[in-house]
């Protein structure tokens, strides 16, 4: 393993590059067919985006606020949401360790396997999520050896709160070091290699020249990897088990509540991931902006 050269990238390195090149200079539309596509482009996300949005909130709020504080205030939810944030502490900050040493190597250093490695961390985004769970199943179930070892010393991952961390790490897997590498190939290294020079150390020049450098890429890998936990479905549904007040997550009880004929309830929770989307949205828009300002 050998450090990447400061001149002359190689093709991974280019591909690396494209997504953080700054866009150049925005015009306004002119003429009547630029601005019937930008028209067509507003339409369109206010029809297949928030109109859907809107109505789960109008939804949610239909039977009366006294209504809505009833079906917040009930254990199911109150279950599902600790559930949830449970594999989001979880998954989320084991992610920003993988995903920062993940860039770190592949933007810093040349090593036989590196395009492998990359694509591996890419292995999430193009892996069904129930596949995912399926695969889980296979290695920890009961199926497997591995599985009967722990079912015979009393450790249970399927149908269990391990299981549901473990999926979640597995899908949200690729959104800090997907972020993280076009900013350190940006970044470039010649600041790293002159605090060497003058004696800092590894962790030196971590704390005080590269983070300083990706401080807003690592803020919005945490917002999104935070999103993807919170949301998702597939692969926690397949590892969980529909057992309520113990296996549910939010996403999981929305369909449980709605299977049981009560759509009320089923609106409420939606809606609050639904709030929790748009958040993460304005939160992920303005540390964007923060970090173009920074630039």
């Amino acid at each position: 393993m050998k450090p990447l050269p400061t001149e002359g990238k190689t093709g991974i390195d280019e591909a690396f590059d494209a997504p953080a090149r700054p866009a150049g200079r925005r015009r306004a539309p002119r003429g009547a067919g630029q601005r019937l596509l930008v028209a067509a482009g507003y339409a369109t996300a206010l029809l297949v985006l928030m109109l859907p949005l809107l109505a789960i909130f109008a939804q949610a709020l239909s039977g009366g606020l006294l209504m809505l504080r009833d079906n917040l205030g009930q254990s199911s939810l109150h279950h599902a949401i600790g559930l949830t944030l449970l594999a989001a502490v979880i998954s989320v900050p084991l992610n920003l360790v993988f995903g920062t040493l993940v860039a770190w190597c592949v933007t810093r250093y040349d090593f036989r396997g590196r395009g492998l490695l990359v694509a591996l961390v890419d292995l999430p985004y193009a892996t069904s999520p129930v596949v995912a769970g399926m695969c889980y199943m296979v290695v920890f179930g009961l199926e497997s050896a591995f599985g009967r070892w722990l079912s015979a010393h009393d450790i249970q991952v399927i149908f269990a709160w391990p299981g549901i961390v473990l999926v979640t790490i597995f899908v949200t897997t690729p959104y800090v070091a997907r972020i993280l590498i076009p900013r350190m190939v940006q970044a470039g290294a010649e600041a790293e290699e002159a605090a060497l020079l003058l004696g800092a150390t590894g962790w030196q020049i971590f704390r005080r020249v590269t983070l300083p450098e990706v401080r807003w890429a690592l803020l919005q890998g945490t917002v999104t990897s935070s999103a993807r936990a919170i949301g998702e479905f597939g692969a926690v549904s397949v590892v969980s088990g529909p057992i309520m007040n113990q296996t549910l997550t939010v996403p999981l009880l929305i369909e449980q509540l709605n299977n049981d004929n009560k759509p009320a309830a089923a609106f409420t929770a939606s809606a609050l991931l639904a709030g929790i989307a748009v958040l993460t949205l304005l939160v992920r828009s303005v540390l964007e902006r923060r970090e173009g300002t920074a630039r």
